[in-house]
């Protein structure tokens, strides 16, 4: 590719003994929708405490994740348990690979409020030029269809101006839908919503992962950037590439099948909890997407417990694991 590259995924099959196939087990039957209910006692009782990381990642830095997703579908079957950390990029993989099921463990507490404003957004949104018309506060521009590329759509939003009467009003509306699931959001939470809901109002299509420079590179993909970006062979894969990828997700996110998490991957409470809750529904989980969460791990000295806790899941022969790796 003629740009450089700062992103590079890497597919690995696992292999843990512990999580092979069991003979005789009964068909799976992961749900096919979650109530209200159990999908915040899910959240509730899989949650760990609240950690500490050092941006807000509100979008993703990798900019070439898109590239392995047709190595992805020719390797992970769909209707499995998809497991994966950090903002939207998630909706990418999800929309390609269809899990019945997603969880998105992530060590912040503003990644569970930001797949909760998602959440809302798309509940309220039956477009893709609708959701970004709420996501951005922005009047939607008038001559988006359906057939509407990404480019199309984000050109015309690059030029649309913020509204703040828009942002009171859908930021009002996300809070009375979550209201309506019954979750129980206390005023941290709602003050997390607003500050990350903001920064969408604040920067539009333009939002990146941090606005300072990373070491060795000029600056970070923005939103929209990531929205047009293709698979390197020129195929749209994103979430926001095609109406019908966003309904995937729309539809999963509909049915309470997108369950954002607070936890920290080396945790002695999430992983082993998401794992026990699959195994007892006989599913699988196919695809584990862990960013480049492993470096801190390594740092921190606390691999053998990610990895005990890896080998707690149930998985077979096709389970997959995305890591992306810099430099």
């Amino acid at each position: 590719m003629a740009r450089r590259r700062w992103f590079l995924a890497s597919i690995v099959a696992l292999a843990l003994a512990a999580g092979g196939a069991v003979q005789g087990r009964a068909p799976a039957a992961l749900p096919q929708r979650l109530t209200d209910a159990e999908f915040w006692k899910l959240i509730q009782d899989f949650s760990e405490p609240d950690g500490f990381f050092r941006s807000d990642n509100l979008v993703s830095n990798e900019d070439t994740f898109q590239a392995i997703v047709p190595d992805l579908q020719r390797l992970v079957k769909p209707g499995g348990v998809y497991i994966g950390v950090g903002p939207d990029q998630n909706f990418t993989y999800i929309a390609a690979l269809k899990p019945a099921i997603a969880f998105i463990p992530d060590i912040r507490r503003g990644n569970l409020q930001m797949h909760l404003m998602y959440k809302a957004l798309m509940e309220q949104s039956v477009d893709r030029a609708d959701f970004l018309s709420r996501l951005f506060s922005r009047k939607r521009p008038e001559g988006l269809t359906a057939l509407s590329t990404p480019t199309q759509l984000f050109t015309a939003y690059a030029t649309a101006e913020p509204s703040d009467g828009l942002f009171k009003t859908n930021y009002q509306a996300i809070l009375t839908t979550l209201a309506k699931h019954g979750i129980a959001m206390g005023d941290a939470d709602a003050r997390g919503i607003e500050y990350i809901f903001g920064s969408f109002y604040a920067s539009g299509p333009y939002l990146q992962y941090s606005s300072a420079p990373a070491a060795g590179r000029s600056r970070y993909p923005s939103f929209a950037e990531l929205q047009v970006a293709t698979d390197g062979a020129g195929v749209a894969r994103a979430y926001l590439a095609s109406e019908e990828n966003y309904r995937a997700v729309r539809s999963l996110e509909q049915r309470n099948l997108i369950v954002p998490l607070v936890a920290n991957f080396a945790g002695p409470k999430t992983l082993r909890a998401i794992g026990a809750w699959v195994s007892e529904r006989g599913g699988k989980v196919t695809t584990f997407y862990s960013s480049n969460v492993e470096q801190y791990l390594f740092q921190d000295g606390i691999w053998g417990d990610f990895a005990e806790n890896l080998a707690a899941l149930p998985t077979d022969q096709s389970t997959t694991f995305i890591r992306s790796c810099f430099n």
